[in-house]
């Protein structure tokens, strides 16, 4: 099987399984296990944050910095397709008790200033008030757009006008780092906090990290701790985070294999593959995109329903140029 689903299926390398079994440990919620302050230092330089935390999920790290960033009854602005409000189960209303007020971002998931002042609410006696921005970067749903730090910017900077925070979801943020060619730390200047995945395209088995001021990262460590997120001996899972890292400089390959995937399956009867900008194909279909998978499933090839007639597919480390040939030509089958 060629497992396209998501790049959260790849099996941590050799060297990651060695470092888990070897790693230093302590008890990280007295702040005791060395790998992971390692894994948390490195992180907030890499980002140029004062501070990271080391947490179990990405969606858990949204959450946190939600719940951290607002008070109940606040509303929170986010773009309509973003993973925040879509894909967490409806999180931040049963976690931080906040409000959603979406923005649409067309077609590529950009937030632009007009919409961020439009959105905002000021606080009364009748309204809670805008609490936070969420922005995404990549935009997972828009097919993994990435999205230029000058845009980042700016709607970070039309939130601020009103005192209010903004929290970056960037799950794929050194994705999208490579396809811009420009540091992570470029595209977070502005935000206030910011969660990338170590589980994704940088292959770790479990974790992300939220960063942000020393006192923001102080008060979502309770915030953690709340959710039960609080890991003791971390640093056997914190260990492969740190090498994970490292896989920053590969990302390339799979931004490279995605191109090459969506153009040999455009040009294949039945389908329409868009040009990616990262490592996620979104394809269209003729047929319900149920009825596709299936019918993939059976040549060996897996991939996930984004709509009722688009397929996504998603490059990693575990697919290498030979099974993006293969993976084209039994599509070409269905």
């Amino acid at each position: 099987m060629i497992d396209l689903r998501s790049d959260t299926v790849t099996k941590p390398s050799e060297a990651m399984r060695e470092a888990a079994a070897s790693a230093e440990v302590g008890d990280d919620v007295y702040g005791e296990d060395p790998t992971v302050n390692e894994l948390e230092a490195r992180t907030a330089e890499i980002l140029d944050k004062e501070a990271a935390l080391y947490v179990p999920s990405g969606t858990m790290g949204n959450q946190i910095a939600v719940r951290t960033h607002t008070e109940r009854g606040q509303e929170v602005l986010l773009e309509t397709e973003c993973h925040t409000y879509k894909w967490e189960l409806g999180g931040i209303a049963q976690h931080s008790g906040v409000q959603a007020r979406t923005i649409d971002g067309g077609p590529r998931g950009v937030v632009d200033p007009e919409q961020v002042h439009a959105g905002h609410v000021e606080a009364d006696g009748h309204r809670a008030g805008t609490g936070l921005l969420v922005l995404e970067n990549t935009h997972n749903a828009r097919g993994g757009t990435a999205i230029a730090p000058e845009q980042i910017d700016a709607a970070a900077e039309a939130a601020h006008d009103f005192d209010v925070p903004v929290h970056l979801d960037g799950a794929r943020l050194f994705n999208a780092a490579t396809a811009l060619d420009v540091p992570a730390s470029r595209i977070a200047r502005e935000v206030d906090s910011v969660m990338c995945c170590l589980s994704k395209g940088l292959g770790a088995p479990v974790g992300s990290m939220l960063a942000g001021s020393t006192e923001f990262v102080e008060r979502a460590r309770r915030v953690r701790k709340l959710m039960g997120g609080g890991m003791r001996q971390a640093g056997i899972v914190a260990a492969p985070g740190l090498l994970a890292l490292d896989n920053r400089e590969r990302l390339h390959e799979d931004h490279r294999r995605a191109r090459e995937l969506a153009a040999g399956i455009d040009d294949i009867d039945g389908f329409g593959a868009r040009e990616p900008e990262t490592n996620i194909v979104l394809v269209e279909t003729d047929e319900p995109a149920a009825t596709v998978l299936d019918a993939l499933e059976e040549q060996g090839v897996a991939g996930v329903a984004f709509g009722e007639k688009t397929i996504r597919f998603c490059t990693h480390w575990d697919v290498d140029d030979a099974a993006i040939e293969t993976a084209i030509e039994r599509v070409s089958r269905v």
